[in-house]
Order: structure tokens, then sequence, then C-alpha cells
């Protein structure tokens, strides 16, 4: 087992730190200028809806290397095969003095020869743009190692369906609809073991590709998202998430997410991520599985 404790920094250098509703004055600004500060992994990776997180999920973290003097960022590329679909998002982040995060994220899902079945043309394809905002409110996940609580953060999510017309005639109630979120994440340095928990109010279709809200429930509903990673060493992680979906739709049951990844960071600059995912139903074909592959570049 890898003990991280070992090679954590005692302190990471302030300045420039603000809390939710605090102007940074233009001298402070000034100081955020280097980068690369975190341990390796600590940044997490780039979650499917563009968020610095698991693979599913979004944590507590705050994307990039950067730590509290400094900035970070990272583009990613993430495709999800499952039985009859696909899905690429692609995106990037940016994250401010290890307090700020800021992400944008386009996804598009490719129905594949379930198109033609569904009536809207072999290999239609669904899409949407995420804009999205974190902020560390709580905690330091690598620095509080002496107390029992955890890093928390808050985040919203605004997502935009480009399909408005198709999403509406299935029975979403919108082509746009805003997540909200908060994020507790919890580093055991010296047992190598990061534990997250995130509740998310979302109306959102399958992420909001088959738009927000429907016939069955057009309100906001919470829904519960976990992961748990083991750290084998410095740069390798495995573990696994869970994320609770809105059930909306009387056309498109809808079901529960869970995978199993494996996470690599050679270096600062890049990470790999692969995992199996179990999806469940997807606009109504059944038990929809496969593996899921995301590429990172940061700093």
């Amino acid at each position: 087992m890898f003990d991280y404790s070992k090679h954590a920094p005692r302190a990471i250098a302030a300045a420039c730190l603000v809390a939710c509703g605090v102007v940074w004055s233009a001298s402070a600004c000034a100081q955020v200028a280097s980068t690369g500060g975190k341990l390796l992994l600590t940044g997490g990776v780039s979650e499917i809806d563009g968020a610095a997180g698991g693979g599913l999920t979004p944590w507590a973290l705050i994307g990039g290397q950067g730590t509290a003097g400094q900035v970070g960022g990272n583009v990613h590329d993430t495709y999800v095969k499952s039985g009859a679909y696909a899905l690429n998002s692609v995106g990037g982040l940016f994250g401010i003095a290890d307090r700020f995060e800021f992400s944008v994220a386009h996804q598009s899902f490719d129905t594949r020869d379930v198109g033609a079945e569904l009536g809207l043309g072999e290999g239609y394809r669904f899409s949407q743009d995420i804009i999205g905002a974190k902020v560390r409110v709580l905690g330091n996940a690598v620095l509080d190692q002496d107390v029992w609580w955890p890093q928390v953060s808050v985040g919203i999510q605004y997502k935009h369906n480009n399909n408005a017309n198709i999403v509406e005639a299935i029975g979403a109630k919108s082509d746009s609809g805003t997540d909200f979120y908060i994020s507790a994440t919890k580093l055991l340095l010296a047992q190598s073991l990061l534990i997250n928990g995130t509740l998310r109010l979302t109306k959102a279709n399958q992420l909001g590709l088959l738009g927000f809200g429907g016939d069955r429930n057009d309100s906001y509903r919470p829904e519960f998202e976990t992961s748990i990673a083991y750290l084998l060493s410095k740069q390798i992680a495995i573990g696994a998430e869970y994320r609770m979906k809105p059930d909306n739709l009387s056309f498109a049951r809808e079901q529960d997410w869970y995978d199993a990844f494996v996470a690599w960071q050679p270096n600062k600059y890049v990470s790999l991520t692969v995992a199996y995912v179990q999806l469940g139903d997807i606009a109504t074909i059944r038990n929809q599985h496969g593996f899921y592959v995301s590429g990172q570049l940061g700093f």
C-alpha cells in the first residue's frame, strides 16, 4: 500500500483564497500564477458532465493541478459504449486557487441502429452543452488529515439540449435545465482511500440528453451519488461509483448507474480512466452496459 501521508505537503501557500461572496482584489489575483502543486490523482478526473470528480459523479475536489496560490486546468475526451448506444463527452475546466472551478462540456449521444427503430433515423444524435461552476466551502481534502470532516463543495450545472422538438415530443417539459449539487470528499492518505458523497437536485432525463422533466414528474428531486477509490500507488487508483437517476418519462424508463474503474495518472499532465459501466434501460432498450474510456490533459 502506498502511504500518501509521507508525501503530503505540510502547508500550501496561501493568498488569493476567498470565500463565496468575497471579491478578489487585483493584487491578490495577480499572485495566482504558478501551477502544478497537487499530489497526483488529488484533482480527480473529468466526470461525464465536465466537473472534476470520478467518471459518473462530481467530487468536492477542485480540478486541475493548482493548489492554494496556483491555477490549474484540463481538457478531456470521454467515450462510453453500451450495447445499443454510444456517448461522447468533450470539454475542459479551469481551477483557481484550489477554491473555484469553472467547466464546460459538450455531449453527443449516438442512437446508432436504434435511431431507425425509434423513427428518428439511423445514427440520429442527441446533444447538449453544459456550463458548470463549483466552489469549495469547507475543508481541504489533502491537508485536513487530523480532523474528521471532509472537504465540501457546492456546484451548479446549466444544461441546454440541442434537440428541443424531439425531447418535447417524447414528453420532456423543457430543453434546458439546471442541476444543483453538494459534494463531500474525505481523503484518508494513510489508508490510501478516498470516499465521496454527492447530493444532486435535478430534473434531467438521462443527464439531460432526453430533456428535463416529464409527464411522470416535473419537479426537482434529490438524487444521491457516491464514489470510493483505493490508491494502489501514487499513480494508480481503482474504485467504484453509483449514481441515482430520476425517472420522469413514461416513454423511457430510467435506472440508476454504476461503474468499476481504474484511473492512471503517470504525471501531472496526463491521466487515463477506463471502466465497466452498467447503465440500465435507456430509451426503451433494456440492460445497457459496456465500457467507459476517458483521456485527460492538464496542468
